[in-house]
């Protein structure tokens, strides 16, 4: 069998990731690949570091990208500060919390779970009452926009917290870089983790990451090896550093570090208030739509993220009938629930060059003529008037 290139269909993707990448950034990955340790692309690494600063709201000179997806992000964070015997309390709110949880144990330490309800914010009094009972705990980790039930928590607050009881804070902004207020500086978080797909616009495959000096001092201190050679910031420190000489670590992903810059450029032309004022407007004009079609969210209000709408699935509808027919029938993506809210929700992303009106309108659209189709209880001709109410105003 012969086989020929390969030429993906055009879908509209607002899943829960990744989100639609920008022209601009696709354009910028096709252009000549250099040497990794060629002058002008380390010229080129410095201004992407320089860039995430910027997104992260830090002046934290180790702020890089991983050169691996948003997991790789995470365990970089905790395979170089979490060491063997060491307890961390970790805040769970949904499926990702509890992939901290998986990392803190491979790294030899001891977990201590504080449990919210999925589709609620991180209640920060349990987290204080955990410190309070566990006060040999090193570190605190939570999920600042947890994606797989669309809840954001105060990350701030919770930093305050776990710095009052002498730990370090590992936070996943996964989904909330560039799509939420995200002050990594102000609100002192030591680790902080995020990916490329999501509201950066750029494609899968980097995950930047910032680490506060009391992190790097934790890091260098260190009484044990990182377990993971190629995650040891103690080494990619040496390519990532901020001397225009490097030593080699490994071969960065040329084209890809491309993608980011015009990414973070984008990002730095609209103005990182505007983008995150952006998100907000358009996920007001879905709401309006969804809630004048007769489906609710599943989030409370306050703590809803709106770069990721987590919508109940009707009584007696088929979830993966509903996401099949929008695919094939619209070129649309939108993500099913994960973990405990498997087969309860569907997850719709606002992110990033995927944040617009036209795709908020396309979205309802293609919702309310599949679920039509389905005999689904929603009402019919509301939902885009509601919309574009939203957004006129």
């Amino acid at each position: 069998m012969k086989i020929g290139s390969f030429h993906p269909p055009q879908r509209t993707l607002m899943g829960p990731g990744p989100s639609d990448v920008s022209p601009r950034v696709l354009e910028a990955m096709s252009r000549p690949t250099l040497g990794h340790l060629d002058p002008v692309f380390v010229a080129m690494m410095d201004e992407v570091k320089a860039l995430l600063k910027y997104a992260f709201q830090t002046g934290n000179e180790l702020t890089m990208p991983v050169s691996a997806p948003g997991s790789a992000g995470m365990e970089t964070c905790f395979v170089n500060l979490v060491e063997p015997g060491d307890k961390v309390i970790i805040c769970q709110n949904g499926v990702f919390g509890g992939r901290m949880k998986e990392n803190v144990e491979r790294c030899g330490g001891i977990a201590v779970m504080v449990q919210d309800e999925w589709g609620r914010a991180v209640d920060p009094q349990k987290l204080e009452d955990a410190l309070k009972a566990n006060r040999d705990a090193k570190i605190v980790a939570f999920v600042h926009a947890e994606t797989s039930t669309g809840a954001v928590s105060d990350a701030k607050t919770l930093a305050e917290i776990a710095h009052r009881y002498d730990c370090l804070v590992i936070a996943d902004a996964v989904t909330s870089l560039a799509g939420s207020p995200l002050k990594v500086g102000e609100w002192k978080i030591d680790a902080i983790y995020s990916g490329t797909q999501k509201c950066l616009s750029c494609t899968p495959g980097l995950s930047p990451v910032s680490f506060s000096d009391a992190a790097v001092e934790r890091i260098k201190s260190r009484k044990s090896k990182v377990q993971s050679w190629f995650l040891d910031l103690n080494l990619v420190m040496g390519y990532w550093g901020g001397n225009a000489k490097r030593a080699y670590h490994h071969t960065a992903p040329i084209n890809a570090l491309y993608g980011l810059h015009e990414a973070l450029v984008i990002l730095q032309d609209e103005g990182l208030e505007n983008a995150w004022a952006r998100h907000r407007k358009h996920h007001l004009a879905l709401r309006s739509g969804i809630e004048a079609m007769g489906l609710a969210f599943v989030v409370p209000e306050a703590e809803r993220l709106p770069q990721l709408n987590a919508i109940a699935i009707p009584e007696g509808v088929d979830d993966a009938a509903v996401r099949s027919m929008l695919l094939s029938d619209w070129q649309l993506e939108i993500g099913a629930g994960l973990g405990a809210m498997a087969g309860k929700v569907w997850r719709i992303g606002l992110m990033g060059h995927a944040c617009n009106p036209r795709n908020v309108l396309l979205c309802l659209s293609a919702l309310e003529d599949v679920l039509v189709r389905l005999k689904a209880p929603v009402k019919r001709g509301e939902a885009l008037a509601a919309a574009t109410g939203s957004l006129m105003a």
